[in-house]
């Protein structure tokens, strides 16, 4: 043989191993295809339930949102029954603050007036005191001239 025969072996057989890599390449392939086949035949189905179960959940959100509404309908007079209740308290509150200012006004002008009338009380307790003193002196006076008589 000659080298040219060796040769054109060699490359049959090199071919021959590509080939073969080649073939199993495609086959890998092949069964990928009838993989991403089957998912594409199965889409549409599976679309159908995800809109499906998507339109029910929007359904299902109105339907709470609807239940939502109508219970806060509800309550409406009740809250507004609070804001009423508080505007009372409020008004009941400051009443009783503006009583409670005009009493400490008044306990003030009397205090003043305490005040004055202790000083008062303080003269007038030191005219009765000079007043017994001098009624005393007399007394004695008197009771001196009885003495002597």
């Amino acid at each position: 043989m000659t080298l040219v025969g060796i040769g054109v072996i060699i490359i049959g057989i090199a071919l021959l191993i590509l080939a073969i890599f080649i073939g199993h390449a495609l086959n890998n392939l092949a069964n990928v295809l009838k993989g991403v086949d089957k998912t594409v035949e199965r889409l549409p189905n599976q679309l159908d339930d995800i809109m499906k179960k998507t339109g029910d959940m929007i359904s299902e959100s109105n339907n709470t949102l609807a239940d939502v509404n109508d219970k806060l309908h509800q309550l409406s007079p009740l809250f507004y029954v609070v804001g009423d209740v508080g505007n009372v308290t409020r008004k009941f509150s400051s009443s009783l603050v503006n009583v409670t200012e005009s009493a400490k006004v008044k306990t003030e002008s009397g205090v003043n007036a305490k005040d004055k009338n202790k000083l008062g009380g303080a003269y007038g307790t030191f005219a009765l005191g000079y007043y017994w003193l001098k009624k005393r002196k007399e007394r004695k006076r008197q009771a001196g001239s009885f003495d002597e008589a």
